[in-house]
């Protein structure tokens, strides 16, 4: 069965189409660049379903991920859909710390999205923010006082405990 096949399926409810497509990406029986190029070229709910398999797959096996998966996720960060944004936050929440020297677009659109009026999408930025500051790169510098900036304006204490908790570890060491 492929990618297109498993999502036409009516009999298969989404919940399950997300898991049967993650572990055939886990398990090599769909690669990472099929999976991206079959997304790219579909619509908002198939490609959120396909990076929600992403996002589920690089959770258990970060080191699947190349370069590629990165460029991909970075530049659904912008989509619309907001799904399609806060599971590609997660994914990069995921490898970040694959590419510690290649996240500058990753980090400029995760900020614009920490204004987004989407609860879920402000989560899940904040989630890949604060995996990115725990790397202790060349970004901190910046990044540091933005997320400051974040913490003034957000409503929601759950996506400020997010920032909080990173912000302890990060500089109580």
């Amino acid at each position: 069965m492929d990618i297109r096949e498993i999502l036409n399926d009516k009999f298969i409810n989404p919940k399950d189409k997300t898991e049967f497509i993650s572990k055939m990406i886990l398990s090599g029986e769909i690669m990472i660049s099929a999976l991206v190029e079959f997304a790219k070229s579909s619509k908002d709910p198939a490609k959120a379903t396909c990076i929600e398999a992403l996002e589920f797959a690089t959770k258990t096996n970060p080191g699947i991920a190349d370069s590629a998966c990165l460029e991909f996720v970075t530049g659904t960060l912008k989509d619309k859909a907001p799904r399609i944004k806060w599971e590609s936050a997660r994914v990069i929440g995921n490898i970040a710390h694959r590419f510690p020297g290649n996240l500058d677009k990753a980090i400029s659109s995760l900020l614009a999205n920490t204004e987004h009026s989407g609860t879920v999408v402000r989560w899940s930025a904040a989630f890949a923010l604060t995996e990115i500051i725990k790397l202790k790169t060349k970004y901190n510098t910046s990044l540091l006082p933005a997320i400051d900036a974040i913490l003034e304006r957000e409503e929601k204490n759950s996506i400020k405990k997010i920032y909080l908790t990173a912000l302890k570890k990060v500089r109580s060491t």
